[in-house]
Formats: C-alpha cells, structure tokens, sequence
C-alpha cells in the first residue's frame, strides 16, 4: 500500500498542466481506493443555472479526458446532485451517500478563495474503510495544492481565465492534431469544405470598451471583463480553451467541428454578450474574427489572420462575425499580415 502511494504522490506532483495532474488523481484514487469509478468533474454557471461535466474519468480501465478528444458531455444540473449540493452550501470537505443500487458516492469539492470550481466523484461497491479515508484526504490536499499553484501560473487573476503565457502550450497540443490544408487554388486562396472538420482560433474583442471605462469607471469595466469571461464559459464546449490576452481581448481555440458549426457557436456568443444586461452599463457587444487552423503555418501568421478578420468586423460596424478564409475567398482582405505583432491585438480601429 505505502509503495503503491508513494508511486502516486511522484506522479501527481511532477505535473504542472491540469490535464495531466487530473488523470493523476483520478488514477491514484481509483487504485487506492478500490473505486469502481472516479472522475473530475467541472462546475460552472450559465446564467442562473449550476451545471456539472465530466473533465477526466476512468473509461475501461484508463483515463479519458476532454483534452484527449473524448466526446463532449453535456452540463448536468448542479441540483441532480442534492448531497453535493448540501455540502458545499455547508462549505463542508467532504460527502457520502449510498445509492439505491448499493454503491457507495464520496464527493470531494476542491475549494478555492470560497468557491468550487472542481469537485472530485469516487463511486466504490462497498463502504469506505477506515484506512481508505485518510489516504483519499491526503491525495486530495495534495491535488488542492498543485491545482493552486497551476491555477497561479496559468490564470488571469481578474477572470480565472488561461492567460497569454498558457496560450502557447495549449495552441502548440490544437496545432499538432490539425488537419494541413490541401485545397489551395491558383490564388492561394484557401477553399473550406463544409463537411470537413477543422480546428479553429477565433480572437474577440470588446465594441468601445474604453467608453465603458470612461463612462461608468474601471470598477465597471472590470465587472464587464468578468461576465464577458462567464458568458465566453458557458458559450464554449468543454474541450474548447478561452484565454484574456490582456485589456478587452480574449482568443478563443475552437476544438474539431466544421465551418458551418464553427459559425454557430461563434454567433451564439455574440448573441448571449447581446442579449445580456450588464449591471449599470446595460448593453455591451462583441466583435470577432477566426481562421481555421493550417499547421503549415506558424502560430504568428494565424493570430494575424484572425486579426484581420477582426478589424474588418470592427470597421464595418462591431457587433459581428467575420472568416478570414471568406473575406480573402470574396477578395474583400489579401492574403497577408503586418509583422509588427503590436497590431495584433489594438484598443479601438479608426472609427467606422
């Protein structure tokens, strides 16, 4: 048992990426705590409802997880899960409860500055022992710990988002499972069969921002920042990863879907910030533009392309969409960049 712990321990704290730190603890729990199943599951807000989904679970005996590709869960309401519900009401550590089929559920929220982002789920056919308990608390204080110190490094501090230096990890893994464009034409003009999946980069920015500040204050213009970050959460799949670059500007790296998929789900968070009423400063709206991912291509190239397309929906009147393969496809931008990269990302365009 003690080898077999020790083993675990140097494995769960020689990670410094939550994918891998994850498939570590549910590892480690699964095989000490002769659980039938054990996952980490993700809780999050999507307006006024607390939803649940699966992040990293054991499937068939080996660890799957979001990262991996595995297939999307849907959210399951927070309030399916009333002892869950109970014991972080009651800020407690930990909750047991027996099912109606026998088996035994031990939930472990994971609490950080008084919230829980991350709960732990162990389902096991007989009771816990007494040695089985404490060996789960120390794997669990041990997880707390380096969640929190990836958390610090990955994270932007106002949003909890994955900031711009998480950025590079993250879009190297997406790049390295991209499929390469074959289908360029005489004009090196990129053709995009609606049938094909793709990954995708999107970059939003905020429509006159600077006039939140300078109306309402930055006090404002924060709380502005934080629910465009929850909106952009609940807009987005669980695979899909959502970064603040800094300021108003977020990227967004869209997991394999098709174009006209790609377009929906943009168009849906445009809707939702639309749709929103933002405490005091009332409506707020969204510009974006996105490229689909060409792995020929270096990652400088592709956030240009997708600034492109973003200045062109902020110059032709914000509040929209905009495909960068389609604006050059139309002949409406050529195909190239500026190589200054401090224009990728910008403030305010010149007004339209």
């Amino acid at each position: 048992m003690m080898d077999a712990l020790l083993k675990h321990l140097v494995e769960i704290t020689c990670h410094r990426d939550h994918a891998l730190l994850d498939a570590s603890v549910i590892s480690a729990l699964h095989e000490l705590a002769g659980a039938s199943q054990a996952r980490v599951l993700e809780l999050f807000k999507v307006r006024d409802d607390l939803l649940m989904r699966p992040r990293a679970w054991i499937e068939d005996g080996k660890v799957a997880s979001i990262e991996d590709g595995a297939a999307e869960h849907p959210g399951m309401p927070l309030s399916n899960f009333p002892a869950l519900v109970q014991c972080i009401a009651q800020r407690g550590a930990s909750a047991e409860e027996t099912t109606a089929d026998g088996n035994h559920i031990l939930w472990l929220p994971i609490w950080s500055n008084d919230k829980v982002g991350t709960c732990l789920e162990i389902v096991s056919p007989a009771p816990y022992s007494r040695q089985a308990l404490p060996v789960i608390e120390g794997i669990l204080s041990v997880y707390r710990n380096y969640q929190s110190l990836i958390d610090y490094s990955e994270r932007d501090s106002l949003t909890g988002l994955y900031n711009r230096k998480t950025f590079d990890d993250q879009f190297s893994r997406i790049v390295s499972v991209a499929v390469p464009h074959e289908c360029i034409d005489s004009e090196n003009e990129r053709r995009q069969d609606a049938d094909i999946e793709a990954q995708w980069l999107a970059v939003v920015d905020i429509d006159h921002f600077k006039l939140v500040n300078d109306t309402f204050g930055h006090l404002y213009g924060d709380e502005v920042l934080i629910l465009i970050a929850n909106l952009l959460r609940s807009s987005f799949r669980a695979q899909d990863r959502i970064f603040r670059f800094g300021g108003e500007e977020f990227v967004v790296l869209l997991r394999a879907t098709t174009l006209e998929s790609a377009v929906n789900i943009f168009e849906r968070f445009r809707s939702n910030v639309e749709e929103y009423e933002f405490p005091q400063v009332g409506r707020v709206t969204v510009s974006l533009g996105f490229v689909s991912i060409n792995p020929s291509e270096t990652p400088v190239v592709i956030l240009g392309h997708a600034d492109q397309a973003l200045y062109h929906a902020k110059t032709n009147g914000r509040n929209q969409i905009c495909h960068y393969d389609e604006l050059v496809r139309t002949g409406v931008l050529r195909s190239e960049i500026s190589n200054n990269m401090a224009e990728f990302f910008f403030d305010e365009p010149p007004a339209s």
